[in-house]
């Protein structure tokens, strides 16, 4: 593992926690892929800061709980955008 990978992924997991943010969330930010970030953070970043990861592993669990609801917002804003277009 590059310095590089060490210093991307515990900057991810703090902005992550900092910002509640989601993997995409963090993604757009810093300008990477999904899965670059899904993986510095759910497997580089348990070796490299444990109680960081535990936080970290903490907030998507609770984002992948709340995934289907927050899909189901934005369909029907979807919807509702259309029929007001009307």
């Amino acid at each position: 593992m590059t310095p590089t990978d060490k210093d991307r992924s515990e900057l991810l997991g703090e902005y992550m926690v900092k910002n509640k943010a989601t993997v995409r969330a963090c993604a757009k930010q810093f300008g990477i892929s999904k899965s670059t970030v899904h993986k510095d953070v759910s497997q580089r970043l348990e070796k490299i800061n444990p109680s960081l990861y535990k936080k970290v592993k903490k907030l998507m669990d609770n984002n992948k709980a709340q995934r289907h609801i927050r899909g189901g917002m934005a369909t029907k804003a979807k919807y509702q955008k259309r029929k007001s277009d009307k």
